[in-house]
This record gives C-alpha cells, structure tokens and sequence, in this order.
C-alpha cells in the first residue's frame, strides 16, 4: 500500500520484494556501525592520548565531538531525508562517515583526531535516520516488520558492547588507528549493497528546509548535550554548564513556538504530541541514561579495579550482547504481534533495573562469574525487550514525508540520554568516591586500598541511581504507551491521522 499527498510521487517498496531480508543486512550493518563507534574508541584513548599527545582535559573530545555532532544535527539528517530522499541520504551518509573515519585513523595531531570525529558525527546524523526510515518503509507486514525491528532493536542496544570488544581486540592486537579504519570496509560493503537491495520514493521535489528551525533545534540540542559533556569536567554548578542549559533551554522553546507557525516545520508538533510516541522517546531516553552508566562504570571496573586487560574487558560484555540480541529477536519479535508493546517495555526495563541492583552489590573483589555476569544477562534481557517495542511503536503510523524526522527523534533521545547518563552518573560516582575517601582515610599508607575502596563505592552509588532511572522507565512506558498489539492497531503503512496532529 503506498501513501500519496498533493505533489508528491510515491513508489512504495514491494512488501514481497525477495530481496528485502537482505536490504534488512545493508541497514544493520549502517546502524551497527554508527552505534559502534559511540564506544569502540573508549578502550582505545589511552592509547591515541599517548601517540598524539594529548592532554587529560581535552581527551573527552575524541569523544564529545562525536555525541555532540551526532545528537546535535539529528533532525536535520532526518529532515533532509525526507526532502532528498532516504537512499540517497544513506548512501551519502555512509560515504561520508567512511571518509572522516578514514581521516581520524590518519591522525597526526588532536586537533585532526577531535575534527574527523565531528564530521564522523554530522554524517551519522544523516545516516541513523534515513537507515530506520528505510527499514520502516521496507518492512509493513506487521509479522514481518516485528522480526526485523527485532533484529534492528538487537543491534541499537548492542552495538555499545560490541564496540568495547572489537574495541579491545583492535587496539590490543591491531594498533588504535584500527578503531576508526574498520569503518571504511564495512561502508563499502554497506553502499555496494544499497545500491543493489535498497528502494525508496524519491524527494520531494521543490520542498524547502526550514532554516530558522534547523539553527533553533539544531542549535538548542547542541547546547544541551555540550552542556552536559561540560558538566562532567567541570561541575553541575559551573557557570559556564548553566549558560550552555540556559541557552539551549531558549533555543529549544524557541523551536518549539517556531514550529507552530512554521509554513514547513523541522519537525511537525504532531509527531510529539502522540503519546504512544512520546512514552516512546522518553522511554529510549531514559533508558540509555541507564545502559550509559553500566557501560561506563563496568569499562573501569573490570580494568583497573580487577585488572582485566582490553580484550578481557571486551569479551566480558559477550553475556549482555547475547542476551539483549535474544531479549529482541527471540522474545520481543516474537511476542509484539500479540501483546500491547508496554507489556514489554515495563518488565523489560524493571528486569533491566534488578540488573543494575545486583551491581550495587559489587567490591574490590567481586567474582565475574557470579557477581557480574548474572547482572549483565539481565540487563541485556531488559534491553533487548524494551528497545524493540521502542523502536517499532515509535515509527509506526507515520506518514512518509515525516518518517526521517521521526527516526531522528528516536535516535535524538538515545543520544541525549547519552550525554546525560555518561556526565550525570559519573559526576555521582566522583563525588560519591571524594565523601567516601575523606570519611574513611585514617592511615597515609593506606590510601591508594582507600581510593580503590572509594571508586567502588562512587559506581555503586551511581548504579542505584541507574536503577533507579530505569524502574522511572517502567513507569513512563505502562502510562503513556497504550498502543494495541500491531495486528490489532493501526497499519504501519497508514500515516498519522488527522484528529491527532
């Protein structure tokens, strides 16, 4: 079935198209490596630090430009999808991806390194939404597009873990650079196949972008997650994080009294106003606020509290990928078809929160095998019932000409949640570890087991928040998602209707 305006051509994707499960391999491999490349560097900067110098309050860009170009410019990648064309944003997105990693991996200086990391970013920002729009317009049998939302929601909770294991085995057998030059292969092999199984509706033709609302939204959402990096370094109270909260708060309501009036908004207020869709953003936001945290804390824990080498490290998240890949293909796909999505989303999000409260219980010496892994095979679990559910809900029912905007504003919520776990939690466990190494430092021989003592200290602490943030998720996707099962509800191919915009 195709969906047609006034003056726009439309060729729906063939729901028989034999070819379509192997498209669904084109657009997993795009998402996996724009999720990979959130966290494969991680485990590789001490080393990129040592080899371009650079000092420890800059490091955090390698990271920061990537998650601030990226959170940022998502609704305009989605937009411009829209406008141009998803295929041919994918395509260019992932040329343009595969060229700044290509760059970042030839590094010569921190300043080369930080800016190929941006442009990295400002490329996923195009590539994330046309890869989730097309899987969306290629996949509209309920039965069909439950399975492959499955495989979709496997990758974007995976992805994360799988970026600290092929993380530590680049870096520990390869070289850093490696972490950035494995991007090139995986695009070639990702554009030759959309040139081959993908197909899309044209543009629009003649449609314009609406510029005051890309400098407002883009501009307000830039401030907010390079405020929350800032708040990491510098404190809560800074002056400086306040001015960048307050600015992008403006710019935001800016935005938004800009798109009610707007001849052709950014993003059109109807999208967030379903409440299905809004318990699905915030669900995914909240979250990534948590998963963020365990991926953080678990980094540093299993490598200088137990000393566990970068391979090590990286295997160790083997469970929770295994089982976030079986909680969405195996369970969520399966089920979707017949049970109201919330009834996934909450115990998902409660079984990922008992995850995290196994955590808290975590010591200097805590054994992996029944301490750690249990925790992370039921966070994976969790996970992998939760963003499936997200991701299928939230882009179902869109019209086409709004199917990029929407995508980006999904993948918005899973990169604001970023920014605000990793600095929010870790500004926590520090200051969590200072209380703890001041109340308990007795004797100056025993300082480094007190400091050891107190980082532990300062992660469990930040856990209970995590899960605590998570069970707030629970909460948010029994209340505000009431969507029907897919067989019961609105076809994925019809658009929103007009009663709700």
């Amino acid at each position: 079935m195709s969906v047609t305006r006034k003056g726009e051509t439309s060729t729906a994707t063939d729901p028989h198209d034999p070819h379509r499960w192997w498209g669904l391999v084109v657009i997993a491999l795009a998402q996996l490596m724009v999720v990979l490349d959130a966290t494969i560097v991680n485990i590789a900067l001490p080393s990129a630090q040592s080899d371009l110098g650079i000092t420890d309050g800059n490091r955090q860009w390698v990271i920061t430009a990537y998650t601030l170009a990226f959170g940022g410019l998502l609704l305009l990648g989605g937009r411009i999808a829209d406008l141009v064309g998803r295929k041919r944003t994918f395509v260019i997105g992932l040329i343009g991806f595969a060229g700044a990693s290509a760059i970042g991996g030839a590094a010569t200086t921190a300043g080369m390194l930080f800016g190929a990391r941006a442009l990295q970013g400002a490329f996923a920002a195009v590539l994330a939404p046309s890869a989730l729009s097309l899987l969306t317009t290629t996949f509209t049998d309920p039965e069909e597009r439950g399975k492959a939302f499955g495989v979709y929601g496997a990758l974007a909770g995976s992805g994360s873990a799988i970026g600290f294991i092929v993380g530590g085995l680049l870096t520990e057998y390869l070289d850093w650079r490696w972490c950035l030059y494995v991007n090139v292969p995986i695009a070639v092999v990702a554009v030759i196949g959309a040139f081959a199984l993908l197909h899309d509706r044209p543009g629009h033709a003649g449609a314009r972008l609406d510029v005051p609302g890309v400098l407002l939204g883009c501009g307000g959402l830039v401030a907010i997650v390079y405020g929350f990096s800032e708040a990491e370094p510098r404190g809560w109270s800074d002056p400086y994080v306040l001015a960048l909260f307050a600015v992008g708060a403006a710019l935001l309501t800016a935005f938004v009294w800009w798109q009610t009036r707007a001849p052709k908004p950014l993003l059109p207020l109807h999208i967030i106003k379903d409440r299905n869709r809004a318990g699905c953003f915030l669900t995914m936001m909240l979250a990534v606020i948590g998963m963020f945290g365990l991926f953080l804390f678990m980094t540093y824990y299993l490598q200088v509290v137990l000393g566990y080498s970068p391979v090590q490290t990286g295997l160790a998240f083997l469970p929770l990928t295994a089982a976030i890949i079986v909680g969405a293909t195996q369970i969520s796909a399966r089920l979707l078809q017949h049970v109201a999505p919330r009834m996934l989303m909450a115990p998902g999000m409660v079984l990922a929160a008992g995850g995290m409260l196994i955590l808290t219980r975590l010591t200097v010496d805590s054994a992996y095998a029944t301490e750690i892994m249990p925790a992370l095979i039921l966070m994976g679990l969790g996970m992998g019932l939760t963003f499936m559910p997200v991701f299928a809900t939230a882009t179902a029912g869109v019209a086409p000409q709004d199917s990029g905007v929407t995508s980006a504003t999904v993948n918005t919520a899973q990169q604001v949640g970023g920014s605000i776990g990793t600095a929010l939690l870790n500004t926590i466990a520090t200051t969590s570890t200072t209380a703890y190494v001041a109340a308990h430092l007795r004797d100056p021989a025993q300082r480094a087991e007190v400091v050891r003592e107190g980082t532990v200290h300062g992660y469990t602490v930040a856990i209970w928040w995590a899960a605590a943030i998570m069970l707030l998720a629970a909460v948010v996707a029994a209340l505000m998602v009431t969507a029907k099962p897919p067989k019961h509800g609105t076809p994925a191919t019809e658009p929103v209707p007009e009663s709700v915009r």
